[in-house]
């Protein structure tokens, strides 16, 4: 009988994959590709939110684990997949300069927050009141993670590409079965498709439609990313990665000329020096009202499991999401409330 059975290999699938085993868990996973969030994420690892100057929920417990999480992956595949990087906020007034330097005296905010302003001129970029810089910060090349370890579970022989049938597994109480094989328990970790998931469709997963850029400027010369009203993202080779819309109504992964020219509106108040659009891609990212993620057992069936709703900082929170239900799982640690889909008291799962 195999441990897990993973629908889905975007972040929240390949961080519960590999925690199962670095515990020596048998996995098997299935990925049809429907969902490309993960793929064309930002990627960005970031513990402060800029528009407040305030601190992400549990930032420097889930900061640390990334640093250990994506260099042991970097290990595995044999590829650079972590970029540490500062984030400099670009400031406005100042009152935000103000706003800033009280924000950097808060003991939780200390760690990550500069308590000097940064006046490095960038060529292309006006910034008389200077920037923040945020500490321990980065990004991770979600395309390549990706890319790399769907060819090291092809080549463990436990990935299997083709589209999930829901309503061809069989349930009991000690296992479940797919394709006559039996597991022991199932990880739904499918994003945005879990509106497609019988068993937990009633979850209020809310889709919010991101698009990016990648443009080409060779006179930026950039070796930090730049946070305004879009963030500007350096990839080398005078590429960079400019982001991101926010779209609650369009459901769908298509790139749309709206997205591309709200992008570049604020790209061309922010830049004032020669750039090509090289690229434009599009995703829903899977986002929950209450800003945390989904997580937990199903109530009528102790077999099955959910990891989803990771939203827009998806490379932070997986690695600390999967380690939390697996722990739940294997060792019975309870769930934090906060995360827990217990939370949401009015499904009615019957």
């Amino acid at each position: 009988m195999t441990d897990y059975l993973i629908i889905g290999s975007g972040l929240a699938g390949i961080a519960f994959s590999e925690i199962a085993l670095r515990n020596d868990k048998t996995i098997r996973v299935y990925e049809n590709y429907s969902q490309n969030s993960s793929t064309i994420a930002g990627g960005l690892y970031n513990p402060v939110i800029l528009k407040r100057f305030s601190e992400v929920w549990k930032s420097q417990e889930q900061i640390d684990l990334v640093n250990h999480f994506y260099a042991d992956l970097e290990s595995k595949l044999n590829s650079k997949l972590d970029f540490k990087i500062p984030i400099f906020r670009k400031l406005f007034s100042v009152e935000e300069q103000n706003n800033w330097f009280v924000a950097s005296d808060k003991p939780n905010l200390a760690p990550f927050l500069a308590t000097k302003l940064n006046h490095t001129t960038y060529n292309g970029i006006a910034s008389p009141f200077g920037y923040g810089e945020v500490m321990q910060s980065g990004y991770v090349d979600t395309a390549l993670l990706l890319n790399n370890y769907h060819e090291f579970l092809s080549k463990s022989e436990v990935l299997i590409k083709e589209t999930f049938d829901y309503y061809a597994l069989e349930v009991t109480r000690d296992f479940v079965i797919y394709n006559n094989e039996k597991f022991k328990h199932v990880i739904f970790a499918e994003g945005y498709g879990i509106h497609s998931n019988p068993y937990f469709s009633l979850l209020p997963l809310d889709g919010t439609k991101g698009e990016l850029l990648i443009i080409k400027a060779p006179d930026l010369k950039l070796d930090v990313i730049i946070k305004s009203s879009v963030f500007i993202l350096p990839l080398g080779n005078d590429l960079y990665k400019v982001g991101a819309t926010y779209n609650w109504e369009d459901k769908t992964p298509t790139p749309t000329e709206e997205g591309k020219q709200e992008l570049l509106s604020h790209l061309k108040e922010l830049l004032h020096c020669d750039f090509e659009v090289v690229s434009h891609l599009a995703g829903v990212r899977p986002t929950v009202k209450d800003r945390r993620p989904m997580v937990g057992r199903h109530p009528n069936y102790s077999n099955l499991h959910v990891l989803n709703g990771l939203g827009t900082r998806g490379v932070m929170l997986a690695p600390a999401m999967a380690k939390v239900l697996f722990n739940f799982i294997e060792n019975e640690v309870p769930l934090d409330p906060a995360v827990d889909i217990k939370r949401f008291k009015k499904i009615n799962w019957d």
